[in-house]
């Protein structure tokens, strides 16, 4: 296969999948297997894509050039591979578990959530294989817009409130300070080409680059720095298996990959250290990941406390990519594949204990792991990696910004790790005393035990990779080691 063609296939394989589970809705068997048919052909793609990357063709494919000079197109690098191995092998996972999911609660609409699902996963490639800003742009607001109809899926007040500030939010931000973002630089450096080494250096001043960073990454709403979080909890209204896509697959994982994209390629590692918005950036991020935690502690709500996990995981990323040195870009690169395997595997968890016994407080989860055993066992697994213990992926990654800081000697940033450390310990230990420590006191009205077999052996499998990844993590490191230069 050419290396133009796998690129290509990376958006035609899900745009053509959706097409088909639309014309199946009426047969639920096929539209299914053919939503699980695209998922596997997506991966091979990007497996394809990846071996060109391995063997140091990063040959290009343009999609059209609707502004002269400025090109849609498509160029694979080690961290948008990355990205896109991630959101296409977790979406067979994913579409494994929605299956169990959608028909254990008999939802309704199953064809357009499938469909929207295949058209997100396409968003997300080409958010991840962009050759550009313009490309990516492009493709963040196909992301945003095809996830709407899964956030509104219930149809009902709540939810319809909740995908409205979803969308206002993302298209608030994206429309209001990404775009201009983007014509800017291509004012200051005539390109928006994603360069090593950046763009921006020699064509504006450092007050000009602090006020033009400060736009990309408050216009990058789904990379959820505060203040522009809001509509990650607001999302939570959607059914578990979009909680999934948000959280982990695709969408909040394309915004913080834009934003390292940016430092990395845009701005560049070297002239980032020179602008003095950069420290307080710093700040700021490490703020975003304390607040979220503290949030989280408070929360009753399953799926609420994930969400406020996810907005300090995240900001880890950007945090990492801010240290701007190699071993933190190389932490930021691996966290998001660890935090993408442990924390879908906790939604997962959530949504498998909502259909087997109908909870969805932390309160209500007395005693629920040993009716739950695996259910809860993954939920243990998930929830240790989000601490940083060994042997899970969390602990790689935190070895990696660690490291990182202290090549620049940023004791801010390690005293920022340690405590959002303990706080996560904090919300995540008592629930795993509470499943396996404590005597049930609501059982549920009727015992159905583990969750459907989909379920079941989709939060096991990610259970199993957040443990896998903890010893096997070398080639991930290996090819992020390309961006940073290092042997």
């Amino acid at each position: 296969m050419s290396a133009q063609l796998a690129l290509g296939l990376c958006l035609l394989v899900p745009l053509l999948g959706a097409g088909a589970i639309a014309a199946l809705g009426r047969w639920p068997n096929l539209r299914e297997s053919a939503t699980l048919i695209t998922a596997g052909g997506l991966f091979a793609s990007v497996l394809s894509v990846l071996g060109d990357v391995r063997a140091g063709n990063f040959e290009r494919l343009v999609l059209a050039e609707p502004i002269p000079g400025l090109q849609l197109a498509l160029q694979p690098e080690p961290l948008g591979i990355l990205f896109a191995l991630v959101a296409s092998g977790l979406w067979i996972v994913t579409s494994v578990y929605a299956i169990g999911y959608m028909r254990a609660k008999r939802e309704q609409h199953q064809t357009r959530f499938y469909t929207c699902f295949a058209i997100a996963i396409m968003g997300a490639m080409g958010v991840a294989l962009a050759a550009n800003l313009l490309t990516l742009f492009v493709f963040y607001e196909v992301l945003t817009l095809s996830t709407y109809p899964l956030v509104s899926h219930a149809g009902d007040r709540r939810a319809m409130e909740g995908a409205r500030k979803y969308l206002g939010i993302l298209l608030g931000t994206s429309i209001g300070l990404l775009l201009p973002a983007i014509i800017w630089t291509y004012q200051l450096a005539g390109t928006v080409e994603f360069t090593p080494g950046g763009v921006i250096s020699g064509h504006t001043t450092p007050l000009e680059a602090t006020l033009l960073l400060a736009m990309f990454v408050l216009g990058i709403g789904k990379a959820a720095v505060m203040p522009v979080h809001r509509w990650l909890p607001a999302a939570m209204v959607a059914p578990t298996p979009v909680s999934a896509l948000l959280h982990a697959v695709a969408v909040v994982k394309a915004g913080v990959f834009s934003l390292v994209k940016v430092v990395i390629y845009i701005f560049g590692v070297s002239y980032m250290a020179e602008i003095p918005a950069e420290k307080v950036l710093v700040y700021a991020v490490g703020f975003t990941i304390i607040a979220g935690s503290i949030v989280a502690l408070r929360q009753d709500n399953i799926k609420r406390m994930l969400a406020y996990s996810t907005i300090s995981q995240l900001s880890y990323i950007v945090l990492a990519a801010l240290v701007l040195t190699p071993l933190a870009e190389i932490g930021a690169a691996v966290h998001i594949v660890a935090h993408a395997v442990a924390k879908i595997t906790l939604f997962f968890t959530a949504g498998a204990i909502y259909v087997a016994a109908n909870k969805t407080q932390v309160s209500q989860l007395n005693g629920i792991g040993y009716r739950m055993p695996w259910t809860m066992t993954a939920f243990a697994i998930g929830a240790l990696s989000m601490i940083g213990v060994p042997p899970t992926a969390g602990f790689v990654t935190k070895w990696y910004m660690i490291a990182g800081a202290f090549q620049n000697d940023l004791h801010f940033v390690m005293v920022v790790l340690l405590l959002s450390t303990a706080l996560n310990a904090a919300y995540f230990l008592p629930i795993i005393h509470r499943a396996f420590f404590r005597s049930e006191d609501q059982p549920p009205k009727v015992d159905h035990g583990e969750a459907p077999w989909p379920m079941v052996s989709a939060l096991v499998l990610t259970a199993a990779l957040t443990l896998l990844f903890f010893i096997f993590n070398g080639p991930v490191v290996d090819l992020e080691k390309v961006i940073v230069d290092l042997p």
